[in-house]
This record gives structure tokens, sequence and C-alpha cells, in this order.
């Protein structure tokens, strides 16, 4: 072959698009935005700030956030590998509709959790005041401790470990275990020598997840007043007023994130085991008479902390304070059903850019870069608020500047609007939005468009009636998750909004730290409910997965 009919073969790759990988530049441009700013902050040194930080403020926070990591952690990893185990590989009474049940913690926001929880067992609680009045006295319960808030995410966090340790169990069955019993080992022994290990890969990421999520927390160690990273860059930016100080605290927080995410990552790099076939995963271990009704106890326990007891007393509450149901709390939802909708609109749209943007110009270096369009979800909102309000509030002084060497009297730019606070959303949550519809845009083949085009079909006619009835799912899916993330996110709205936009996790915020836990019922009892939708849709689509498997 000639050189001359080579050349037809490499001009189409030179004739590739270059929007997508001007799209996917954008998008990791978006994440590296905030990362650049707070950082950049240290150029604005604060020695007086940080004298302070140093002596007073850093040890406690250090000390504070260590324990958390690992009380969390020890947490999460004994309740999650725990039930994962018994409602993956025993049989016991009440194992099916535990196993969705145990799951419903993930549509409880920890604050909700932490606030009901020092509600109920506060010395003014309802617990200890029944105590009381039928013995005379009652035993201290130290809620507002080190330990409650440590107790209180471990319940709202372990479904992380519980979802991806049942999977590794489920695909080990009870196979692995009888080759353990084969060598002598108990089943004890077998568990904790075999089962485990071979499981461990997933467990450890599942922790890494945990760890990031408690890092990241605001809600929950707020309401208990616990000192963590979060907390200082809120009071650091609304108490001192000091922006720079704010971003550098974030800074040392994006720290210890990414090490928590590269633990992540390295976790996954030894998740090499063979699954068991489908009818080794339906065989399961029968439990003795007393053990059988042990596993129930616990799973049932946690179900009864975790979900039941905390949603019975919001209703309770949420009555009481029924009275608050007026025009105002209106308002709340409607802010927060308006940020939420615009929210997922702009987030959906992000990731079906990013989603054609990988597919149009693949490559080790666009997936790379799209891999890190995707890490803002990694990012803590406090981190995000800063990040993104600091150059808001730049350009907002250059404006009034500009207007004051031309004689005017310019307002801010960008000042009093949602940009900001849109802006973290889509880092924040494009992950979210960007995960469903790319697994559903794999199912649109090659070989679909060109069939598509040989009958005529190109451009947006291809769009609209191969790809979007093809999508459809995918988007609906991403719509509504992201849509729940941005009713329940706490932080970024706290910090970035503007005046008069609060919302029902703002209203809880401040009813919360004023100790008005009844009044702080009803617009969670809202964002419990709007939480228990993506847990639904999950699990409707883990039955039709298994119906499928079947």
């Amino acid at each position: 072959m000639t050189q001359a009919e080579t050349l037809p073969i490499a001009a189409p790759r030179e004739a590739r698009p270059l929007w997508p990988r001007l799209a996917i530049g954008a998008l990791a441009a978006l994440v590296l935005l905030p990362l650049g700013v707070i950082f950049a902050s240290f150029t604005d040194p604060q020695g007086a700030v940080w004298a302070h930080f140093g002596e007073f403020v850093l040890p406690r926070l250090l000390l504070n956030t260590l324990w958390l990591l690992l009380g969390v952690g020890l947490g999460t990893a004994l309740l999650g590998v725990s039930l994962a185990w018994l409602t993956a590989a025993c049989e016991f009474p009440g194992r099916r509709w535990l196993t969705w049940g145990l799951l419903l913690p993930l549509a409880v926001p920890g604050y909700v959790l932490g606030f009901v929880m020092i509600g109920l067992l506060d010395f003014t609680g309802p617990l200890q005041t029944t105590l009381r009045d039928l013995f005379g006295t009652a035993p201290e319960i130290p809620i507002r401790s080190r330990g409650g808030v440590i107790a209180v995410m471990a319940l709202t966090l372990y479904p992380y470990v519980y979802l991806v340790a049942r999977n590794a169990f489920q695909t080990q069955g009870r196979r692995a275990l009888e080759a353990a019993q084969t060598l002598g080992f108990s089943r004890a022994r077998g568990f904790f020598r075999v089962a485990l290990p071979m499981a461990r890969p997933w467990i450890a990421g599942g922790l890494a997840l945990v760890l990031m999520e408690t890092l990241a927390d605001f809600g929950t160690v707020a309401v208990f007043n616990y000192d963590t990273f979060t907390t200082a860059i809120y009071r650091a930016w609304f108490g001192m007023f000091n922006l720079s100080a704010a971003s550098q605290l974030a800074s040392l927080l994006v720290v210890l994130v990414f090490s928590a995410l590269a633990l992540e990552q390295r976790s996954r790099r030894g998740q090499r085991f063979t699954p068991g076939g489908r009818a080794d995963q339906g065989e399961r271990i029968a439990l003795g008479p007393v053990a059988r009704w042990l596993a129930t106890l616990w799973c049932g326990l946690v179900f009864a902390v975790a979900v039941a007891v905390p949603l019975a007393q919001l209703l309770a509450w949420a009555w009481q304070s029924r009275g608050d149901l007026d025009i105002r709390y209106l308002g709340f939802l409607h802010h927060s059903l308006i940020l939420a909708g615009s929210g997922a609109v702009g987030v959906v749209m992000l990731g079906l850019l990013l989603a054609y943007s990988l597919r149009a110009r693949p490559g080790r270096l666009a997936s790379i870069a799209g891999r890190f369009s995707t890490l803002g979800y990694a990012l803590p909102g406090t981190v995000l608020a800063v990040g993104f309000y600091l150059p808001m509030s730049a350009i907002d002084n250059g404006w009034i500047a500009l207007g004051s060497r031309l004689g005017q009297t310019w307002e801010p730019l960008l000042g009093g609007t949602l940009v900001a606070m849109l802006l973290a959303y889509g880092v924040r949550f494009l992950a979210v939005g960007f995960h469903p519809i790319e697994a559903a845009l794999h199912r649109v083949t090659t070989s679909m468009d060109e069939a598509a085009r040989n009958l005529g079909s190109s451009g947006r006619d291809l769009l609209t009636r191969v790809h979007l009835p093809l999508l459809r799912g995918g988007i609906a899916t991403a719509a509504v998750l992201v849509f729940v993330d941005i009713m329940k996110e706490m932080p970024i709205t706290l910090m970035t909004r503007p005046f008069g936009w609060d919302t029902l996790a703002v209203r809880i915020f401040e009813m919360t730290s004023e100790g008005e836990w009844q009044r702080a019922a009803l617009p969670a009892i809202t964002l419990v409910v709007a939480g228990l939708i993506p847990v639904l849709l999950f699990m409707r689509g883990g039955e039709m997965e298994r119906r499928d498997a079947a």
C-alpha cells in the first residue's frame, strides 16, 4: 500500500470536533477553580489568626477529627459488616424485609437523626422525664458528647459499608464457609479467616467513603456543637468575618479528604475475586434456634434505633408543631424546591455534556479529565462555598470599583444572586448526575447511530428520535438523585444563600441551634420523605436486577 493510499485513513482522526475537549476541559476547570482559590488564599498570610489557631483551635480540631474518624469508622464497620453477613449469608425470621429496611437510614440526614436523639435522650427529653416520673430517678445519658455524635453518624453512614459488604458476601455464598470448615475451622473462625478477608477490599472501599463523608459533614457536628474543620470554617467566615482564614482552614480539610479518596482508590486495586454462581448465592446458613432470634433482634434493634423510633418521634413533634405550617413554612419549601429543581436541571445538563464529550472524544487524557470533573463529590460543601464565594465577591468588588472610577454608583453584579450557590451545586453533585447518564449511554451503540444515519437521521433529529428515548431512564434517575441531594444539602445553602433565601435545611439548622426540636420536626419530616425517593428507586432497581438474573 502506498503512502498516498494511507492518507484518507488518517483524515477522519484530524477532523474530529474540538468541542468535546473544550467541554471536558471547562468542567475540569470548574472543579479546579474552588481548589485554586482556597490554596491561593495563602498569599494573604494571617499570622495573628494562625497563631491563635495553632494555640487554641487546631489541636482541638485535629483531636476531635481523629476521634471522629476512628469512632465512626469502627462503628460503621461493626454495623455494616455484621448486618451484611446476617442478611446475605444467614436465614432468620424477618430477614427479607430487614434486608431492605436496613437501607432506610440513607434517607435520614445525619443532622436530623442527631437532633431527634438529643431531643429524645437529653435530660428534659421524654425518655428521662418518663423514667423520673415512674421511678423518681433516671440514668444520665451523655448524648451531648463525642460518643453521641459518633453513634449518630455511624447509624446514618453504615449503609455505605452494608451495601458493598453484602454484595461481597453474596458473591461468596455458602461455599466459601464450607471450604473453610473442611480445613478444620469452626463456623466463626471460618468467617474471620476466609469470608471476611475475601470481602476486605469491598469493605475498605465502603469505609473510605464513610471517612470522606465524616470529614465533609457539617450539619451533624453542628447539632452536637462538636468542633471539626467544617464548623471551624463556618465560624471563621461568619464569626470572625475572615474569608482568608476560612479558605486556609478549607485547604487543610481538602488535604484530609483527598487522603481518604486515595485510600478508597487504593482499596479498589484488590478487588479481583471470582464471584460464585447463582445457585451458590441462594444457599443460606441455617442458624440455631437461639442464634436465629438473636440475629432478628440485632437487625431489628438497628432498624428501630436508626429509622423507626426517630421517624415516630418526628411525626409526633410535627403534629405538635402543626401550627408552623403557615405561609413562612411554605416559603421554605418553595425555596427548597426551586433550588433543587434548577440545580437538578443544571447538573443533568452538565452530566449529559460530559457523557457525550467522553463518547465523542475517547482517550486516556479525556478519561482522566472526565474523572477529575466528577471529583467535586469528594469536596465538602464548606470548601466549595468558600471556593466559589471568594471569586464572586472579587468580581463584585471590581465591578463596584470600575463604576466608582467612572463616577457611577453600581450595585454588586453577582451579590444577592444564586450564581455561587448553583455553581457549587454543579461541582458537588456532577458525579451523581453523570453516572446514571453514562450507564444509560452505554446502551446507545455506534451501530445504532450508523443505522439511524442510513435512515436519514442526523444531528438534532438523531438526538431527539434515537438517543433521548434510550436515555430517558438514566436522565430521570440522575435528576431525582440530584434533586433529593440538593434538598438535603446544608453547608453550601447556609453559607452562600442570598438574603431571604432560607430553605428547609436552613430552617432545621436555625431551630436546632436554638434547641427548638419540635419546630425543626416539620421541615425534617419533609426532607426524610424526600430522601426515601432514591432509596426506593435503588431497591426497585435491585429487585429488577434479581428478576433479570432469575
